[in-house]
Formats: C-alpha cells, sequence, structure tokens
C-alpha cells in the first residue's frame, strides 16, 4: 500500500501530469462545445472548469498541476514567433487592406490599455496591479514579456489575458450583430485585436476570411503593444 501512494505521488508530481490533464481536459470541452454550438460553450473555458473541479475533488495540490505548467511555457517562446505564419501565409490580404488593418490595430490595441489604465486609476488600483492588467488583450506570450517590462505580476497577467480571451469568443457574433460590422475584414481585425488567439478561433468559425484578418491582426497588435509599453512604462 505504501508503494503505491508512493507511485500515485510520484505521478502526481511529475511534469507530464498537469500537460496530459490539460490536453484531456481540453479534448472534453471541444466535444461538448461540438454538442452543444454554443458561444458560451467555449473549449478553454470548459477545460479551466474541469480542471479546477479535479483537482478539487481529488484534493491534488496547486504544486502538482504546475509542473506541468512549467513544461507548457517552454513553448510559449516558439509560439511568439509563430505569430508571424499567418501574417506570411495571407501577405496579399495583408497589402490590399493595409491601411484597415494597420489603423485599426494601432487604434486597438492603445484602446485597450489606455481603458484599462484609465479604469485602474478610477478604482484606486496600485501600479503593480494595472501593470499586470495592461497587457490583457495580446497573445499569452507576449502579455508576459509585457507585464514583466512593465513590473507587474505575471500570473495575474495571464489570467487576464484568458479572461479576456473567452470573453471576446463568446461575445464577438453579438457584438458583430449588435453594431451592424457587416465586412468580414473588419470583423476579424477587431476580433484579433481585442482577443488574440482565443477570439481568432470564434473568427474562423465566423469565416475563412475574418480568421486571416484576425490572426494578422493578433500578431500585429501584439507587436504594437510592446510598443505601446514604453509610453505606459513612463507614466505607471
Amino acid at each position: 500500500m505504501q508503494d503505491l501512494l508512493q507511485n500515485l505521488n510520484e505521478v502526481l508530481y511529475s511534469p507530464y501530469f498537469g500537460v496530459v490533464l490539460s490536453i484531456f481536459m481540453y479534448q472534453v470541452g471541444i466535444l461538448i462545445s461540438r454538442k452543444i454550438q454554443n458561444p458560451i460553450a467555449n473549449p478553454l473555458l470548459i477545460a479551466v472548469i474541469l480542471i479546477i473541479a479535479f483537482l478539487k475533488l481529488f484534493d491534488i495540490p496547486m504544486e502538482a498541476f504546475s509542473k506541468g505548467g512549467d513544461l507548457i511555457n517552454l513553448f510559449l517562446a516558439p509560439a511568439t514567433a509563430a505569430l508571424a505564419v499567418p501574417i506570411y501565409k495571407n501577405l496579399q490580404i495583408l497589402k490590399a487592406n493595409l491601411k484597415p488593418i494597420l489603423a485599426g490595430t494601432i487604434v486597438g490595441s492603445f484602446a485597450s490599455m489606455a481603458v484599462i489604465f484609465g479604469l485602474c486609476k478610477l478604482f484606486g488600483l496600485d501600479n503593480t496591479l494595472t501593470a499586470s492588467l495592461l497587457s490583457k488583450s495580446v497573445t499569452t506570450p507576449i502579455a508576459m514579456g509585457v507585464t514583466e517590462q512593465l513590473g507587474g505580476i505575471v500570473p495575474i497577467g495571464i489570467a487576464a489575458v484568458i479572461f479576456t480571451g473567452i470573453t471576446g469568443s463568446i461575445i464577438a457574433p453579438f457584438m458583430v450583430k449588435l453594431f451592424r460590422v457587416e465586412d468580414p475584414v473588419a470583423q476579424g481585425v477587431g476580433i484579433g485585436t481585442c482577443s488574440h488567439a482565443v477570439g481568432t478561433t470564434r473568427a474562423i468559425a465566423m469565416g475563412e476570411l475574418q480568421g486571416a484578418m484576425s490572426g494578422i491582426a493578433m500578431g500585429l497588435a501584439g507587436f504594437f503593444t510592446v510598443l505601446w509599453a514604453f509610453l505606459f512604462a513612463a507614466i505607471l
């Protein structure tokens, strides 16, 4: 019995436990999302809920799961470089729509950071929390770098990024209808700029052009966010 408990403990604290659990729960989330076919049934959101429930149900410490998270973090740097792929693959579309794409991503990335900055000041949050939330609308690898650069708390920044992406993915179709945004280029640029990779998955479901535009906007918005970070670093 003691050997069994020891082996179980080794499995739980193995980096592969967190990785396998994350992949499995995400696959479950995809299956549930396909069955329900509703924007609210986001696979990532479902996976997060299932993982939390699993850890709580079996009283598994967060430290055990985090070892797998550290392993996943190794892939974040290559994922950042991979943002150039959708831009390169859709270079002709980018050239054809260069002005609106640049305008949308430049203004959108600045507006996202400015609104968060204003709200944080309005509600009296300190500079550390403000720095942690500023890069909520870009993909995780870039957000981590920007948060560190601004002196924020990286885990809080990551949580804000995930929340923003899931929320954007859920409400994007409704917002497009509410504001009567009919141009697929505008739809994709708006979604990619505001809700990065998770939102891009929703844009892809809306149409091929929307998905391509969202992928381009996601990469460009990340680039401009890094530039805007220097401005906000000066006023924090």
